[in-house]
């Protein structure tokens, strides 16, 4: 069975809770070749991470940004890149049969990425390598959240508990990043980065800060974590939401809000709040998570909207979507992963190069001037190994 739904099934039984019903996306009739055509993809895609984006073990693990290498580009790319290259080898060890050639690149990629772990009186992992290897830079809060929570991804398959430990240690950080001025309209959320030029609270920041302690309480069981996780994820349910599985991107220190809206958005709110029911057993969060994830889904999937949006950020909502699935199954959530992933397969993938080419946005139609980029190439990865995973 595969991996998302023991990580599902495992928490409910450590929640008190018992479920035998099977995920929808576990009934295809098909399923040994849909997931080995996925499987295919994955390992296509990332052979073409490594060949062209990776810079090998005599450079610490490292990435670079683009290939080809752009003239504003630092020599290595920032940490969000990595971490979504490290998110791509992981889900590459969920591969049917040869799931497990990756677990060493696994455990690479969380090598390479604690370099960007600076030792400061404000500790944090930082936008980019800190000295010796870089000049430094801001600590983003969520670019921490997303490390964790491929932390905590990369426990769940190998019971090391290392990695648990090095997640728990990143709540501390993004916890600084609370805002509780009761000055401002609707008083809390989560400041993007530490610096005191900040001047906005990120949807984005919050939600994946509550998704990460929700699924620690999970493990955990302690209460401090739930309670930052009800905490954290109220505030953007209460103050960001403008419709069903909607969520506004940011609230200025002002009193202006962002309303642009993105996919992960709506997927870290579809995850935190499953992750809150099978930790609690709590009704109302399954009962919002399954709201959101038909609200966003109906927006989503009218027209180009997902094709327009950056491949990064579906690849986050994507696996919200299977993780309710999980224990909510409904058969629209793989229908949609699989068609987005089918579409992009055919429309924005170099057939010499195994590459895939975006707008400057990371997502819309392929741009043959445009370089490829760690973060699009990575989310391709995940998104075709998940879906392996989803229908083996």
């Amino acid at each position: 069975m595969r991996s998302l739904l023991r990580r599902a099934t495992v928490t409910a039984v450590c929640a008190g809770l018992l479920w035998s019903v099977t995920p929808a996306h576990a009934q295809s009739t098909d399923s040994t070749s849909a997931s080995g055509r996925w499987a295919d993809r994955a390992t296509q895609a990332y052979d073409a991470l490594q060949t062209h984006l990776y810079e090998g073990a005599d450079h610490h693990g490292l990435y670079l940004e683009h290939t080809p290498r752009q003239d504003t580009d630092l020599e290595h790319s920032f940490l969000w890149p990595l971490r979504e290259a490290a998110a791509a080898a992981v889900d590459m060890q969920q591969l049917p049969r040869t799931g497990p050639h990756y677990r060493r690149d696994a455990a690479e990629r969380f090598d390479t990425v604690d370099l960007y772990n600076g030792a400061t009186d404000r500790p944090g992992y930082q936008s980019y390598l800190p000295a010796p290897l870089g000049t430094g830079g801001d600590v983003y809060y969520d670019d921490n959240a997303v490390v964790a929570l491929s932390q905590l991804d990369q426990y769940e398959q190998t019971k090391d508990r290392g990695y648990l430990k090095q997640a728990e240690q990143v709540v501390p950080i993004v916890s600084r990043a609370w805002d509780d001025d009761t000055a401002k309209a609707c008083p809390g959320g989560m400041d993007w980065f530490d610096s005191p030029n900040n001047t906005v609270r990120a949807t984005n920041v919050t939600a994946l800060s509550a998704q990460l302690a929700a699924r620690l309480y999970t493990h955990t069981h302690k209460r401090t974590y739930l309670d930052k996780a009800e905490k954290w994820y109220g505030w953007v349910y209460s103050c960001m939401r403008t419709a069903p599985g909607l969520y506004a991107n940011d609230r200025g220190d002002d009193g202006s809000t962002n309303e642009t809206l993105w996919t992960y958005n709506s997927g870290a709110m579809i995850g935190t709040a499953a992750a809150l029911y099978l930790g609690t057993g709590d009704r109302a969060y399954l009962k919002k998570a399954v709201e959101d994830a038909h609200g966003s889904l109906a927006h989503w999937t009218r027209g180009s909207r997902l094709h327009d949006q950056p491949a990064v950020f579906n690849a986050f909502y994507f696996k919200d979507l299977l993780t309710l699935d999980a224990v909510r199954p409904d058969p629209a959530y793989l229908k949609a992963m699989s068609a987005y992933a089918d579409s992009t397969y055919k429309s924005n993938r170099d057939p010499a190069t195994g590459l895939y080419r975006f707008q400057p946005s990371g997502g819309g139609d392929y741009d043959a001037a445009r370089p490829a980029a760690t973060l699009g190439q990575s989310a391709m990865v995940q998104i075709y190994a998940t879906l392996a995973d989803a229908t083996s």
